[in-house]
């Protein structure tokens, strides 16, 4: 079930399934994400789990840290490849980390069970702050995400 959530002036699109939450790493997340990162990551975060509280009648059992290290992580690696592809003119490569990046463009963060890795982002989860702060305070100042 698509959803577009209206937090900061921004237009968030998250699909909820049973057991699933994904997030797009788009421009309008970038954007949201300026300034103060753990705190726009904890409002996204909060907002996604109560809507899928009254969606599903359940908890989404995620952790928020888990959760929040695996949109960050996923937002970081697009930012990167982006940046990279930019950078870097051989054309074979571009199009191999144009691949990778469909990738990192959906954050798909499943329950256990439904994500194979989750025990990785809930291994992660304490280092949350340290992740944070590699993450660019302005994403989208190089223009590098268009959509």
């Amino acid at each position: 079930m698509d959803k577009i959530y209206e937090l900061a002036g921004c237009r968030l699109k998250v699909s909820l399934d049973d057991g699933l939450v994904r997030v797009y790493s788009n421009a309008e997340l970038w954007g949201f994400l300026k300034g103060n990162a753990s705190l726009r990551f904890d409002l996204l975060v909060e907002t996604i789990k109560k809507d899928y509280l009254l969606t599903f009648k359940k908890p989404l059992d995620i952790s928020n840290n888990s959760l929040i290290l695996e949109i960050l992580v996923h937002v970081y690696c697009d930012y990167i490849g982006l940046l990279f592809n930019k950078m870097v003119k051989i054309k074979p490569i571009q199009i191999l980390v144009s691949k990778l990046l469909k990738r990192a463009e959906v954050v798909d963060c499943g329950e256990q069970g439904k994500d194979s890795n989750r025990w990785v982002w809930d291994f992660l989860a304490g280092s949350k702050g340290l992740f944070i702060k590699l993450l660019p305070r302005n994403l989208n100042a190089k223009n590098l995400k268009l959509h």
